[in-house]
């Protein structure tokens, strides 16, 4: 059977239960669509077969984005974050990325009320 690349896999820092955040991002806009979950073979999956694959955590399988819905997820790059604990996927997305149907997850959850402070002299926040 196939496994991550060593070089790759050195590289994550995994949470307890072998899963690295993987944000979802439209390539073209920079639209945040979602966040999911991967262990190396999803990662494995995803960087091999040009779509995105995830781990479920309440379902305890692994699910390719789109296979039920449609609403596919085609890879065209994908970053590790400086501290390996996070992976950013550009992805061009097919219809929906959220399984309530919106076309992002941060839709569907809403925004939460924030104070917002002015920008510094110089732009510094």
């Amino acid at each position: 059977m196939p496994t991550l690349d060593p070089a790759v896999a050195s590289r994550l820092k995994r949470d307890d239960h072998g899963l690295v955040a993987a944000i979802v991002q439209q390539h073209d806009t920079r639209e945040v669509l979602m966040l999911g979950w991967m262990d190396d073979e999803a990662l494995r999956r995803t960087l091999t077969s040009g779509r995105v694959t995830f781990w479920s955590r309440s379902r305890q399988e692994y699910w390719r984005k789109g296979d039920t819905s449609g609403h596919v997820q085609h890879v065209v790059a994908v970053s590790l974050d400086c501290d390996g604990d996070a992976l950013l996927l550009e992805v061009d997305q097919v219809g929906a990325a959220c399984h309530t149907g919106t076309r992002t997850c941060f839709e569907a959850g809403g925004p939460l009320p924030v104070v917002r402070v002015d920008a510094a002299p110089g732009g510094d926040r």
